[in-house]
């Protein structure tokens, strides 16, 4: 097929459009900058430059790829998160998941797209009451964190916006948090860095339960979805949720770094922000068995624990 995608030289972007070539797939990457052009081209795919908060760009670039399929991994994360400040920081990240989701929506429409693969997360936007690992159909929080609401916002947006387009066959992938090549979590990572630095403590009692994927892994999932995904929401994780007080130690033996520090909730809501407090101690995990059913897709570093040591 002959597939756009948005975000094409970002962390997941390089990782999945080679992919997506050495599956026979014809691919267009886009981005935002001229000077990526060559980054793209290496990936295999043939470049496009568009703006992607800029509707008339985006309908041009679409017009000329007339794509049969288009993937949204645009994302502007960039430098250390400011928790404290968690929807400033995620503002730009939140114009692609809004503006420049209708604008992609619009201009697929036109061309008549048949699938459309949007990026979303698996995590903290669940409620957190009940089982600590959530499906799809369990409800996303209805009383988020004052700093998170924008962003949690901006994910209802991507995922009902995509869902719900009757035209198209609408996919949501709810990543789990990337480790591996160009993620925070390589070992030159920034995230890697701070837990060697003992910079990132566990807060509370540690329960706040993640959910991880490979880089690789969410990208042979994407692939999955671009083929045959149906309409609706996946969760790409992989096979074990862990808590913070598991996989923050595990993790910091991995990087060869000391033990990380301990705080009480209430010095790390005071010190990092409520939003720091209910990632450490309260969001849950999500589970994988709705993509392993209806994609086909298991990953290839099924636990955190091997996937990161690999």
């Amino acid at each position: 097929m002959k597939v756009l995608v948005a975000g094409a030289t970002g962390a997941l972007g390089s990782q999945l459009v080679p992919r997506l070539v050495a599956a026979g797939h014809e691919v267009a990457g886009m981005t935002r900058s001229a000077a990526k052009r060559d980054v793209v081209r290496e990936l295999g795919a043939t470049p496009v430059v568009a703006d992607a908060l800029d509707p008339d760009d985006v309908a041009r670039v679409v017009a000329e790829v007339a794509p049969e399929v288009i993937v949204h991994e645009l994302t502007a994360l960039s430098g250390s998160l400011e928790m404290r400040h968690f929807d400033r920081d995620f503002a730009a990240t939140n114009r692609l998941r809004t503006e420049a989701t209708d604008h992609l929506l619009a201009a697929g429409r036109a061309v008549g797209v048949r699938r459309f693969v949007a990026q979303s997360y698996a995590g903290w936007p669940f409620a957190r009451s009940g089982s600590a690992v959530k499906t799809e159909d369990d409800p996303l929080d209805p009383r988020p964190a004052a700093s998170m609401r924008g962003t949690l916002a901006a994910i209802r947006h991507v995922e009902d916006a995509v869902t719900g387009a009757a035209w198209t066959e609408g996919v949501v992938l709810r990543y789990g948090g990337f480790y591996g090549p160009g993620t925070s979590l390589a070992p030159d990572g920034e995230h890697a860095e701070m837990i060697r630095k003992r910079r990132f403590p566990i807060v509370g009692d540690g329960g706040g339960v993640w959910s991880f994927v490979h880089i690789a892994d969410a990208a042979e999932a994407t692939v999955a979805a671009v083929e045959h995904g149906r309409r609706g929401i996946y969760n790409i994780v992989d096979d074990e949720p862990a808590p913070v007080a598991d996989w923050l130690p595990a993790i910091a033996v991995g990087l060869g770094a000391k033990p990380p520090r301990r705080v009480p909730r209430w010095l790390g809501r005071l010190l990092a922000g409520e939003a720091a407090a209910i990632m450490m101690t309260e969001v849950r995990g999500a589970s994988n068995a709705k993509a392993g059913r209806e994609l086909g897709w298991r990953p290839g570093h099924p636990s955190w624990r091997e996937g990161l040591t690999a």
